[in-house]
């Protein structure tokens, strides 16, 4: 009877902490397995559309997480150069009131707090840190994972979190390789109150340059500022965390209004990462191991739906595995895969047009520029309600 053991999952990420918490809400175990010795209080900043917000709701974090997100009411779109503004989309009120849930900005150590809180007290979630998967093996009925030291735990089936660069995914389907996506992104945390001479530390800004953009929200319930510089550049190192030069990302950004510049120029610590892309996968899963969240399908942030779419894999797999026969775990996470792929495509495919439309130059960005100028704003969110609308929760 496989029924009586967990579903593992190797990686407590935000995706995998909710895999696990969407389980225990359906009466399933499950074993985080983190290769991290402790959770880290390191990260930036994370968005989460109605359709992430719903997901927060169903695990019962939302009441958690609401002193802590911040709620901006537009995203306001400048000419980089310039700093004029070129439109304001609504969020706060239009946005909850078209898709009943709201738009939510959030400090990644906030949310996994959140997660790690409710786990606590979920007798039927079991997390394992130090333990870094090395390999697994299946049987007719289960799924056994190796530790580097030796160490072995069995499942029901097997969960590959482990992120855009998964050694998991690389087991399970050889010869797969990411694809540098020839851009680079730096993040920091800078105190509201050093943002506030600068810009509008409620809402959200998105400054767009030939060949680069900023994008910055608030955070921590306003005190904090988060802020991402993403520039067309050459550097392909696969770390999430490396220190970003602070001087040479201020001489790549010099080309933004003095006001953004000074802005910028008040953060210290900048981490920088490279962006990468997966060519679709053949397959998600074989037999009882699947791949969820980054691990199947690394999303460009051009489009802000990462975490969303790890939160919209969590509910998926776990509806699927609730509603599977002891056995049929296989099934069950085969269904989940089917369920998931042509919306994840077309995410990501949203967010690499995106990216090229906010890196434009010469006249493309001209009539990009004008458009957002005369298009009515609520027209142009009203193009997104394909993905804000989802509810599978």
């Amino acid at each position: 009877m496989t029924a009586s053991l967990p579903v593992l999952i190797a990686g407590g990420g935000i995706g995998g902490l909710a895999t696990a918490l969407a389980l225990a809400r359906r009466g399933i175990s499950a074993h985080v397995l983190e290769r991290r010795a402790r959770f880290s209080e390191a990260g930036a900043g994370i968005q989460f559309g109605p359709n992430g917000v719903r997901v927060l709701r169903y695990l019962g974090i939302d009441r958690a997480l609401a002193a802590q997100v911040g709620r901006p009411d537009v995203i306001t779109v400048f000419e980089g150069a310039t700093g004029s503004a070129l439109t304001h989309l609504p969020l706060g009120r239009w946005i909850e009131d078209r898709h009943g849930a709201p738009y939510w900005v959030a400090h990644r150590r906030d949310v996994q707090n959140a997660l790690l809180s409710a786990i606590a007290s979920e007798p039927k979630v079991t997390i394992t840190n130090g333990f870094v998967v090395d390999t697994f093996t299946e049987t007719p009925g289960a799924v056994c994972v190796r530790a580097a030291d030796g160490r072995a735990i069995e499942g029901r089936a097997l969960l590959c979190a482990d992120g855009i660069f998964s050694h998991l995914r690389g087991l399970l389907f050889p010869g797969t390789h990411l694809a540098f996506a020839g851009k680079t992104a730096s993040r920091t945390v800078l105190d509201a109150s050093l943002a506030a001479p600068f810009v509008d530390t409620a809402t959200m800004g998105v400054w767009l340059a030939p060949d680069a953009h900023v994008v910055h929200y608030p955070v921590r319930s306003g005190r904090d500022i988060a802020i991402v510089a993403i520039i067309d550049e050459d550097w392909r190192e696969e770390d999430w965390g490396a220190p970003a030069d602070r001087n040479r990302l201020m001489g790549a950004l010099e080309r933004f209004a003095p006001r953004l510049q000074h802005m910028l120029a008040e953060a210290q610590d900048w981490r920088r990462w490279a962006l990468f892309q997966l060519p679709p996968l053949h397959a998600w899963t074989r037999g009882r191991v699947a791949l969820l969240g980054d691990a199947a399908h690394p999303v460009l942030p051009f489009l802000a739906q990462g975490g969303g779419m790890a939160l919209e894999d969590a509910v998926t797999l776990a509806h699927h595995v609730g509603q599977a026969a002891d056995g049929e775990e296989p099934r069950a996470l085969a269904a989940y895969a089917r369920a998931r792929r042509s919306r994840v495509a077309r995410v990501a495919a949203a967010s690499r047009r995106n990216g090229r439309l906010y890196h434009l130059s010469g006249l493309p960005r001209r009539v990009r520029d004008m458009g957002l100028r005369t298009l009515p704003p609520a027209l142009l969110m009203g193009g997104y309600d394909w993905l804000y609308a989802w509810d599978e929760t």
